[in-house]
């Protein structure tokens, strides 16, 4: 390969990696706009312990149970500890065979914390939906068991060469081997973990319990779209000018109108312009596309992104009619919509047909119906040994003061903390 394509897409890559880093700052904000004020700390601490949870066990194990180089078309596949470069590679990159480490034309080092910075995503799902009552141990333990295992090894099965990439499925960035995997997970765990006090009364009624700052929780979303076009652009694999342009293209149109669908189905609801909607019609919009992003024509981008807003409003009032409380809509947004998004490949783009459409509908329902029982079962061992729920008056007091021993704000004078604000 020519040295300056090699360079340019290695370049690329790294910036693109750079972009979804940048996706765990806007899933920091969102999730601590949506949450009350007591628990901003404890939303935030979970997220910042998340990315670095997920860097080092990918590094341990991760990379090489998710890419193991053997078992093509297997159930599982192992490369050993530790992500590391073979010295044949060593020797044949000193020799100039720059694109030796991967066949998209980048290092070996570039592709680990690309596909790195993809892993701790999936816990980053789960933080927000048992948000406010899970003990912090309990969460870290399931986040560090969960992102080293069950995660490589569902996306093994389509991009580590396995059974469903020989079956011929297609999921071009992650709408179900990142978003629904996480959403499943976390389904999984709020119906171990139960609602939070007070969501639901005992008359029937469902009483809500709106976030402390829908500014963090809006800024939050700008970030998650400004990252995803490194999370969908960077999977091009190269810097090629045709794929990455029209990824983000397909990207930005679904995501608008995924705004524009929620908007419009929430107002018909709930006669409100429901700013949280929106916000998560957003999301829904980028999770839906991401499956087939690069083989979409814009206008398949903007149906795909509207019918993911649409499906938003309904799916967060079938959760919450079914008492499972997500309070950052966690579930509607990655796994409703990633399924959606999946499912829409073999409805639209270069790979609609009945054929592909049977194939992306198993392999969704395999990797989710697999995320969800793994995360169910690791979820109940933690809950009969350890315990993951805090106490009664820990959930009242707030999580920050309860487990952190501080506070995200004070007053003006400085001499109020937010649990004293927030039991006001």
């Amino acid at each position: 390969m020519d040295q300056a394509l090699f360079t340019a897409n290695n370049v690329w890559m790294l910036v693109a990696t750079v972009l979804v880093f940048v996706m765990h700052l806007g899933f920091s904000a969102l999730e601590a706009g949506f949450v009350r004020r007591k628990n901003t700390v404890n939303i935030l601490f979970k997220n910042a312990m998340i990315i670095a949870i997920g860097l080092l066990t990918y590094f341990i194990c991760g990379f090489n149970l998710m890419y193991p180089g053997m078992n093509e078309g297997g159930f599982f596949g192992f490369a050993g500890f530790g992500a590391s470069m073979p010295i044949d590679n060593l020797a044949a990159y000193a020799e100039g065979n720059f694109a030796v480490y991967a066949d998209g034309g980048y290092t070996y080092w570039t592709d680990f914390i690309f596909q790195a910075m993809f892993a701790a995503t999936a816990a980053t799902i789960v933080s927000g939906a048992v948000a406010e009552r899970i003990k912090l141990e309990a969460f870290l333990l399931f986040s560090t068991i969960f992102v080293a295992i069950s995660y490589p090894i569902t996306g093994m099965w389509k991009w580590g060469a396995g059974w469903l990439d020989a079956a011929g499925f297609y999921d071009f960035a992650g709408s179900t081997l990142v978003h629904a995997v996480g959403g499943s997970a976390a389904l999984a765990a709020v119906i171990i973990l139960g609602p939070r006090l007070g969501k639901y009364q005992s008359n029937g009624s469902i009483k809500p319990i709106p976030g402390h700052s829908m500014p963090l929780a809006a800024i939050g979303v700008f970030l998650l779209w400004f990252g995803w076009y490194g999370f969908n652009g960077g999977s091009v694999l190269s810097a090629d000018p045709v794929g990455v342009s029209l990824v983000f293209v397909t990207t930005s149109l679904a995501a608008a109108a995924g705004a524009v669908a929620a908007f419009i189905t929430s107002y018909s609801l709930f006669k409100s312009h429901d700013l949280s909607m929106v916000l998560n019609g957003i999301l829904g919009g980028l999770v839906g596309i991401t499956a087939g992003a690069d083989v979409m024509t814009p206008m398949n981008a903007i149906i795909i992104g509207g019918i993911a807003g649409v499906i938003i409003p309904f799916s967060v009032v079938f959760f919450d009619r079914i008492k499972i409380d997500d309070p950052v809509g966690a579930t509607s947004v990655h796994l409703a919509c990633g399924i959606w998004g999946t499912l829409a490949v073999g409805i639209f783009g270069s790979k609609a047909g009945l054929e592909q459409l049977w194939i992306q509908f198993y392999g969704a329902l395999a990797v989710c119906l697999f995320s969800f029982a793994f995360a169910f079962g690791l979820m109940y061992l933690l809950k009969i040994t350890i315990g993951i729920r805090v106490s009664e008056e820990q959930e009242h007091k707030g999580l920050d003061v309860a487990e952190h021993d501080m506070n995200a704000y004070t007053d003006v004078a400085g001499d109020k903390t937010s649990y004293q604000l927030s039991v006001k």
